[in-house]
């Protein structure tokens, strides 16, 4: 998936040291989750514009759970998120089961959205786009999630929007 996603220049760049290293940060689960007590503080500005929390339900225990992961798209009243971690994710199968989700982002907090999981197409052209606007981002982006995924990655996207009540 990542490789057909790249330039064709990018392609024959391999995954450096720094891309190992970030699937293995990507694996410590206390570090991945740092974020989260300063977007429940109010303070989630201070981490920028790229990084959202979701607040989602868990499946079985229907407790609150948070995660926070980077925006690769932004539009008005949209946020698209990426699954590195695909469909294995915890936070993507709460959504997926219970499609309930609260957004924290630098300037709001708490806003109830609604979900919606694009299909591979669809993410795919998201992720072509990421790939334009942040090249080296993207390449450090993919080919961590490839080495933590063992192999290509699919990476899925979320979309949040207001909610349609």
């Amino acid at each position: 998936m990542t490789e057909a996603l790249t330039d064709p220049t990018q392609a024959t760049r391999g995954p450096g040291f720094l891309d190992r290293l970030a699937a293995r940060a990507l694996k410590v689960r206390w570090l991945m989750r740092m974020p989260i007590p300063l977007y429940r503080a109010g303070l989630g500005w201070m981490l920028g514009r790229r990084l959202v929390m979701i607040e989602h339900f868990g499946r079985v225990s229907h407790e609150r759970r948070f995660v926070v992961v980077e925006v690769v798209e932004r539009e008005r009243n949209v946020v698209r998120v990426a699954s590195g971690f695909g469909e294995k994710a915890q936070w993507y199968r709460n959504l997926r089961a219970n499609g309930v989700a609260y957004l924290s982002t630098g300037g709001a907090r708490r806003v109830r959205a609604a979900v919606r999981l694009l299909g591979k197409e669809e993410s795919a052209a998201v992720l072509r786009r990421y790939a334009i606007a942040h090249p080296e981002a993207w390449h450090h982006l993919s080919s961590a999630m490839d080495i933590a995924a063992g192999g290509d990655a699919h990476i899925p996207i979320v979309e949040f929007t207001p909610p349609r009540d």
